[in-house]
């Protein structure tokens, strides 16, 4: 007996199947962000989140974490619309390694006067704040990986 022939063999164009049956998972890699001033957001996510400055330039910069998570930054002046609420990013999630550091990024926050709340929801907490140009910016701990979440949270729909 000859089996069927695979039509995604014979298609160079067909799926190769979800990411998880092709090797993994897909992970964010990298966030942009405009700002309106690079050295006082260059300042705020190095201590926030202990991300490394490995790019810069007069009008940009490449942050990077230990576990290779990339932030750039671009200046856009200090007039540069952004509307929360609008189309477009509204805010990134970063994960703490531990409680101590979840801990250690709500202090940052309330330091920097940039705190603005802290939850625990389904077997997680988060800390938010907000950067110098008024994005919002969450800490949470542990991570996905170690708790599912299981329901969208409320806050996404207060921005």
């Amino acid at each position: 007996m000859v089996p069927a022939p695979d039509p995604a063999a014979s298609d160079p164009h067909a799926a190769a199947g979800p990411p998880s049956a092709s090797g993994g998972a897909m992970r964010l890699n990298s966030v942009v962000i405009y700002v309106f001033e690079l050295q006082e957001s260059v300042d705020f996510y190095r201590e926030l989140l202990g991300l490394e400055v490995t790019v810069e330039n007069p009008t940009a910069a490449l942050l990077v974490g230990g576990d290779g998570s990339q932030l750039y930054l671009r200046s856009v002046g200090p007039r540069a619309p952004h509307a929360i609420g609008g189309i477009g990013v509204q805010c990134s999630v970063w994960t703490a390694p531990n409680e101590a550091g979840l801990n250690r990024c709500e202090q940052v926050l309330k330091r920097l006067n940039a705190h603005t709340t802290t939850h625990v929801a389904e077997g997680f907490s988060w800390v938010e704040g907000r950067d110098p140009n008024g994005v919002p910016v969450m800490v949470s701990h542990p991570g996905p990986g170690q708790a599912i979440r299981h329901q969208i949270i409320s806050r996404i729909y207060a921005w």
